[in-house]
This record gives C-alpha cells, structure tokens and sequence, in this order.
C-alpha cells in the first residue's frame, strides 16, 4: 500500500466514521438544547455558552464551530422544524388544488393544521412554536429570506407563496398588499396563538383548539376593510402623493 493510498485508508475507516457521528450528534445537542432555553427564557434571554453546557458540550467553541452565532443557531433550528410543515402544508394545497368552491376557511386550514401538528410532536415542536411566535412577532419590517424568520416566511416548499396565491383571491378587495399586509398580520396571529397554546402546555382538546383558532383566522382573511379604514388610506394616499 503507497503512503498515499494508507493515509486515505486511515481518514475513511472506523475513526473518520466516529468524528463524523460525534459532530451529528453534537449539532442536534445543541439544537436541542436551544429549543429548550430559547423557549423558556426567551431567544435574547440566553447565552451561547449556557446552551453549549446545556448540550454538554465540552468543547466551548463547538457552537461557533457549527453554527457560527446565534443567527446561524436560529436559522437551523427553524429549518430542522419548518421542513416538516412546509411538506405539510404544501400536502393540503395539492388536496385542495382540484378542489370546488374554494374558501377562506379551506385557506385558514392550510396555515393553522401543519402548526398544530407541532404541538403533539415529540422532535421539540412545543418549544420551537415558542421560538416561531416569538420571532415572527418581532418582526415590523419587511423580512430578509436570510435572517432566523425567513425560514419561516420563506421555507424551502414556498409552501406561504402558495397558500398566498391560492386565496389572496378570495379576500375583501384592499385588504391585501401595502399598507395593510392582512396576509401577514394572519400569519402573525396563528403563530403566536399556537406558540402561546404549545406555552401553557397539555393537556389540550387538539381538535377544539384547531377547529377554534381556524374559525378566528378566516375570519380575520375575510373581515371586509370598514369605511373608516377606507377613508384613513385614502387620506394616507393623499398625503404620500
């Protein structure tokens, strides 16, 4: 055997095989543990070190190994969870895509089912509906596919671009698009009415709870823009041109 030939022999045996199911392993500790404090304290409520401790973790720079910063912890943490329900939720729009007599409660089904499913999940989910409210909340500005919430607004399925396209159509007329955004404001509540739900903990009538949170959401996608709210735009338009 070449030296050359012995030394890749000596990076593709048992030991390689080792290091590479230690840095697995790892990286879903970290993780792990992330969901656990970023759920109970908060996601600015945590330090880097106390989640690698939480992970056991000797290695102190093993966070920064894997994810570089806090972002980059969140941006895995939401991707390992969002990849779940953006099959979920793209699932539903196929059902649906042939389907008669479209309305805004089909719609309210698809953006609240795939999140509930989270709640009864034992992969972390109660924890990481936590994390999504929170972070989705926060948000006031338009949202950067590249921070920790874009994951969430802009998953790997478009499965949100979709459920947008399909029944944008069926909302009042001037609810959708600038300065309203109704779309996002109904994204925003049902991931913080689950995260708030995943919070109190069980026991809960799953069935209540979605049935529930879905009457509340399509009727926040159909609420018809009152005349007053119509006069505020139209002043707003006045003075912006």
């Amino acid at each position: 055997m070449t030296a050359a030939r012995a030394d890749t022999a000596s990076t593709t045996g048992p030991d390689r095989g080792h290091q590479r199911r230690d840095g697995t392993g790892a990286r879903a500790e970290l993780i792990a543990a992330a969901e656990r404090l970023f759920a109970e304290r908060g996601i600015d409520g945590v330090s880097m070190r106390e989640i690698t401790r939480a992970a056991s973790q000797r290695n102190t720079t093993a966070l920064q190994y894997h994810f570089g910063d806090r972002d980059g912890l969140l941006k895995a943490l939401v991707d390992k969870h969002m990849d779940h329900v953006a099959v979920r939720r793209a699932a539903l729009l196929d059902n649906i895509a042939s389907s008669d007599g479209l309305t805004l409660r089909m719609g309210a089904s698809v953006l609240v089912q795939p999140l509930v499913a989270k709640i009864v999940g034992d992969d972390g989910g109660p924890d990481f509906l936590q994390i999504a409210g929170e972070l989705v909340n926060r948000t006031q500005r338009v949202v950067d596919p590249a921070e920790p919430v874009g994951g969430i607004i802009y998953d790997h399925l478009a499965s949100l671009d979709r459920w947008s396209e399909t029944f944008e159509v069926l909302m009042p007329e001037g609810s959708t698009g600038a300065p309203l955004h109704r779309r996002f404001a109904v994204i925003r509540f049902a991931h913080i009415e689950v995260g708030r739900r995943a919070r109190v903990g069980p026991p809960i009538d799953v069935p209540l709870f979605t049935s529930q949170l879905i009457d509340l959401v399509a009727g926040l996608l159909g609420a018809e823009v009152s005349t007053e709210t119509a006069r505020l735009l139209a002043v707003r338009e006045e003075s912006d041109a």
